[in-house]
């Protein structure tokens, strides 16, 4: 038998066997989402530009590449709303194996593209797993683990999306010697712990009972008149955040390359100075968790949000603002990490504002349609960013963290037993 979610716990050997398997399952596929995530933001220059025949400073070459991206985000939405559903209908457990056989799979099946369109196919297809991930892990975690830990539960699962783009990176270090196809490859890794999250990890005990007591709620209540205004507020503030966020996670490589210093380089340098840039942002990430976690503690989730998105925009503008040199710019990306702490407090803030049986329906369709904005807002940026000259365009992004911050103080202030925002709307 599980322990409940709520009773008191004070040291890690009071979990239950149960809250282990199920904290290590979301974890594990928490970091292979990072890993999957992000294989194609270290090869995409090049992948692309072969897949097309056209030299990598191509603008056709810049314009496909965040077409793909675009459609790996819209497919990260897609699939935080359908495998959230899948969450509500036949538990996390069940959904969690699910979501990740698809990212892997499709992650996979990248390797034999022939044409940029079949690389954009396989990326919407395996995001629609990573989106759906996101969710089930989160409401799985919400459901086990104490709700006294959930700022640290956050910045702990958070992590793991950055040790996975870490591994991402390593992958690419081992196999820079090859075509950058066999990266994709890797990707497959995550389907093998499916095998042990179908045998090891069972059912919450919250969506059992809230099972047996109703059918879930059908999606349209989401807009009810019970839900519609957490809905509305948190997919505005996930929209216009996370348009900025990957605005910058996808150009940012390209920011390294123009500077003298990078250019200066070898095509092997090049390749390691872009990786080391993605090692410095996911280490500010890793600390930032934490920052975000213990700030979240002392004045809730509602402020820590708000105080970290006017941080991302004062640390983007004063990365974009003036020009730097390389040094000081991986300063300033682990700076920009640091900031994006704030979006591993999303991961347990949003899934308890809605009802046990819509949760990872809510959750997966707010948090992750804002990437369709986001789609929009990579190929916006894209277009609107001159070749020579990628920073104007990721300065203007960093404004859109202002009205984010300020649509944060709108989130629902509910609190539990230790005073953080976390009782469902039931």
């Amino acid at each position: 038998m599980s322990q409940p979610a709520n009773a008191e716990i004070t040291r890690l050997s009071d979990l239950s066997p149960h809250q282990w398997k199920s904290g290590i399952a979301a974890w594990l596929g928490w970091l292979f989402d990072g890993l999957d995530m992000h294989l194609y933001t270290l090869v995409w220059v090049v992948f692309v530009a072969q897949l097309m025949d056209l030299p990598p400073e191509h603008a056709d070459v810049g314009v496909k590449g965040s077409i793909i991206q675009a459609a790996f985000l819209v497919g990260w939405a897609v699939g935080g709303g359908f495998f959230g559903r899948v969450g509500d209908l036949l538990g996390r457990s069940k959904a969690l194996m699910l979501t990740i056989l698809t990212y892997a799979l499709f992650t996979g099946l990248s390797f034999f593209a022939t044409e940029w369109w079949h690389l954009m196919l396989c990326r919407f297809l395996s995001a629609l797993g990573i989106g759906g991930e996101w969710a089930v892990g989160a409401s799985l975690l919400s459901e086990t683990w104490p709700k006294k830990w959930r700022p640290w539960i956050a910045a702990v699962l958070q992590s793991a999306v950055n040790f996975g783009v870490l591994l991402a990176v390593l992958s690419h270090w081992i196999l820079s010697g090859q075509e950058p196809r066999y990266l994709f490859l890797v990707g497959i890794l995550p389907a093998l712990i499916t095998v042990w999250i179908r045998k090891a990890v069972p059912e919450t005990e919250t969506w059992e009972e809230a099972r047996g007591k109703q059918a879930a709620p059908r999606v349209s209540e989401l807009f009810g008149p019970k839900v519609r205004s957490t809905t509305w507020r948190v997919l505005i503030i996930c929209g216009v955040s996370l348009t900025a966020h990957w605005a910058f996670l996808f150009w940012q490589a390209k920011v390294v390359k123009q500077l003298p210093e990078v250019i200066a380089m070898t095509k092997e340098g090049q390749a390691q100075a872009s990786g080391a840039a993605l090692m410095w942002i996911m280490f500010g990430s890793i600390i930032g968790n934490f920052v975000a976690g213990g700030l979240a503690k002392l004045m809730g989730y509602r402020n820590t949000i708000f105080w970290m998105l006017l941080a991302y925009f004062g640390a983007m503008f004063a990365t974009f603002y003036w020009n730097h040199d390389w040094n000081t710019t991986l300063w300033l990306f682990g700076l920009i990490g640091v900031c994006q702490g704030v979006f591993g407090l999303f991961t347990m803030c949003l899934p308890p504002l809605f009802p046990t049986l819509l949760r990872t329906t809510g959750a997966g369709f707010c948090y992750n349609f804002g990437r369709i904005i986001a789609a929009g807002g990579t190929i916006f940026f894209g277009v609107y960013q001159t070749i020579p000259d990628v920073r104007a365009a990721m300065l203007a992004a960093s404004f859109l963290f202002i009205p984010a911050a300020f649509i944060a103080l709108l989130l629902p202030q509910e609190r539990d037993e230790a005073g953080m925002v976390s009782e469902p709307v039931e």
